[in-house]
């Protein structure tokens, strides 16, 4: 009987051990994916509720016309907007060359003295292309007019 009673520990043991391993690595996977994941935000609702001070995020929108400086070197300033708010955004970095005051575009960083600091900055690519997030937020402010028939 004692060989039966070590086969059933020995399994005990080998199913808690690969729990373990499970737990640890899921641990492990979400601590990786939590770096990589950003949310959208539009400037409307920044305004409402602003982000943690850490908290890196998306931010689209129309470049407000007659907003955009350019500072020292490749630094760049401009307003973003959907209609019913705008935030200041600073970019150091090479621009996109779709990148232009009126146009849609997607930003990512963080917000730090109400000015949000992007990292990274796309621009629309074609005539009718607007990302869907910054569609879907302009849309709900009645700003966004489809030229393609949506």
């Amino acid at each position: 009987m004692a060989v039966g009673g070590l086969k059933k520990k020995r399994r005990i043991q080998l199913i808690i051990a690969a729990f373990v391993f499970l737990a640890l690595a899921t641990g492990l996977i979400g601590i990786a994916l939590k770096d990589g994941i950003s949310y959208f935000r539009s400037p409307s609702q920044v305004a409402e509720t602003p982000p943690a001070p850490n908290e890196r995020f998306r931010i689209g929108g129309l470049v407000e016309e007659g907003s955009l400086k350019r500072g020292q070197g490749k630094t760049i300033s401009f307003r973003v907007t959907d209609g019913g708010a705008a935030v200041d955004v600073s970019y150091t970095g090479i621009l996109p060359d779709l990148f232009k005051e009126g146009q849609g575009m997607i930003a990512t960083g963080k917000l730090v003295n109400n000015t949000f600091q992007a990292t990274e900055i796309l621009a629309k690519h074609d005539e009718d292309y607007m990302p869907k997030e910054v569609a879907d937020a302009l849309k709900e402010q009645g700003v966004y007019q489809p030229t393609n028939g949506e």
